[in-house]
């Protein structure tokens, strides 16, 4: 699995600051999956033939690797530390009925159509560590986009949407700062590097550098920067969700896919291009 999130400016900026110790020890992050998807979700093309089923028969995170995967990367999650269990519950669903009552005329098929997906899901996630995630979905609502993207720290914290930051000793005392302040030192190398060919490329340059580490590796024999581990322990986050969701919200254990070897894997490093 790939996931293009991974590769984008604010967030390997933030992988890079981690890295950097400007947070101190990480303890709590907050990610997730923020889209009005409403009005894709009852096109006659392309998502619309199939992403509106699954809201009929599904209750949970359906969507969690866009926020989870940075986020899993600054909290070194195969590699030195791993989700252990999960929390879930969902909101009530009206904002696929309320749409479809709204844009379609009476009798129209689509007026029918239940829906059970929550319309707002909440996930906690502890890690073996004991550091907390908090991971959204939310695409049937309007709403801007958001990923969230909160690392938090014990020297401070950088919060997305908007992209802003505050460190204690750096930044002004109770008060955000400016991304931008500490881009120039902290952007990731590979952003710095590439940015010129990025330039155009899908998803404001995020899928080239995405593709651009992907090439790279397997031309030069070495490990991919995510592999089948990562994309099992993200990816799980799906039915252990809806599951959590259907049993009032009980813990439910994720499983540990590397069978141990996270303990021993070495850490994502801070590469050039």
């Amino acid at each position: 699995m790939m996931e293009n999130c991974n590769y984008d400016r604010p967030e390997m900026m933030v992988f890079h600051m981690a890295r950097s110790g400007l947070f101190g020890d990480i303890l709590h992050a907050e990610c997730g999956y923020l889209h009005d998807l409403r009005e894709i979700k009852f096109s006659e093309v392309g998502e619309g033939l199939w992403r509106r089923a699954h809201s009929m028969v599904r209750d949970g995170n359906l969507y969690p690797t866009h926020g989870l995967g940075p986020v899993a990367n600054v909290m070194d999650i195969n590699r030195g530390d791993q989700f252990e269990y999960l929390v879930s519950m969902s909101s009530p669903s009206q904002g696929l009925q309320e749409w479809a009552m709204a844009n379609y005329p009476e009798n129209h098929l689509k007026r029918r159509e239940r829906y059970v997906l929550g319309d707002v899901n909440t996930t906690m996630i502890k890690t073996v560590r004991g550091r907390t995630i908090y991971l959204s979905h939310d695409t049937n609502l309007p709403r801007p986009y958001s990923r969230i993207h909160m690392v938090q720290g014990t020297k401070g914290l950088f919060q997305g949407y908007p992209h802003r930051v505050h460190i204690e000793g750096l930044s002004p005392g109770h008060e955000w700062q400016d991304w931008m302040d500490l881009r120039d030192k902290y952007d990731h190398p590979l952003w710095k590097d590439l940015e010129e060919q990025s330039e155009g490329a899908g998803h404001g340059g995020m899928d080239f550098i995405e593709d651009y580490r992907l090439v790279k590796c397997l031309r030069e024999g070495k490990p991919t920067d995510m592999n089948v581990y990562d994309a099992a322990a993200m990816s799980v986050i799906t039915p252990l969700s809806e599951w959590s969701v259907a049993n009032r919200s009980r813990p439910i254990d994720v499983p540990d896919f590397t069978r141990g070897r996270w303990a021993q894997w070495p850490k994502l490093e801070i590469l050039r291009a």
